[in-house]
């Protein structure tokens, strides 16, 4: 659960109002609750999501405000700085606070976030169909999951992307989605079936689903392709 249901940092209709930071009067009350909010982003998908939607709606001054003042309050925060800053890199799409928020977070990324590789549930349905999960790591413990349902020779009767969920939240060995139990398999044959699913997508005239582009990295050679020990 989120300790709020937004942050309260800088507003759209307020863009010139930090949470805090020089020349701020800030409620000491207020300030603690910030803090309070952005330490729950390194646990709490739901936290980092509504931080992601309500810094996406901020204009460009407001969001600038939202930096200062995370570069004032991180380091006292005790959580990663990739944890704060994450959420909200995801979209923006302005080069020069894209850098400054990858500076920032750089330590983070040289710590060792790819540390974990991507996993892959499949099960089988009735009618031939699979259905698969694709658990990629994100940072810290969140990952994002690609959902597909489709046939080997025909391509994709639908796909779903779950942007950002907590690992403990992600499909595990056993979970069952549309009905059909999946099990954990390594990902090379998953993603050569995926490959031929996108070829049949395409003989068949149809466009990809665009959550396949996001997953586009999976299709080199540093996917894991080993289960884990028993």
């Amino acid at each position: 659960m989120a300790v709020m249901a937004e942050p309260m940092g800088p507003r759209a209709e307020d863009p010139d109002a930090p949470p805090s930071g020089e020349g701020a009067a800030v409620d000491p009350r207020m300030h603690a609750a910030w803090q309070a909010w952005l330490r729950a982003l390194a646990t709490d998908a739901d936290a980092a999501i509504a931080a992601a939607h309500v810094y996406r709606d901020l204009v460009p001054g407001a969001r600038d405000a939202w930096l200062d003042a995370l570069t004032e309050d991180s380091p006292a925060l005790s959580v990663p700085a990739v944890a704060v800053y994450a959420p909200l890199l995801a979209v923006e799409a302005d080069p020069g606070r894209r850098a400054r928020m990858e500076d920032a977070i750089s330590a983070d990324l040289g710590a060792g976030l790819d540390q974990r590789r991507a996993r892959a549930l499949r099960g089988i349905a009735r009618d031939g169909a699979r259905v698969v999960a694709l658990v990629s790591p994100l940072y810290l413990n969140f990952v994002e999951v690609l959902w597909c349902r489709y046939f080997v020779d025909e391509g994709f009767v639908w796909v779903r992307h779950d942007s950002l969920l907590g690992d403990e939240d992600a499909p595990a060995d056993g979970s069952t989605e549309d009905d059909v139990v999946l099990e954990r398999t390594p990902i090379t044959p998953v993603i050569e079936e995926l490959a031929h699913a996108v070829l049949a997508q395409r003989r068949h005239g149809r466009e990809l689903p665009q959550s396949l582009h996001l997953f586009a990295h999976l299709f080199d050679a540093r996917v894991d392709d080993d289960l884990p020990p028993p």
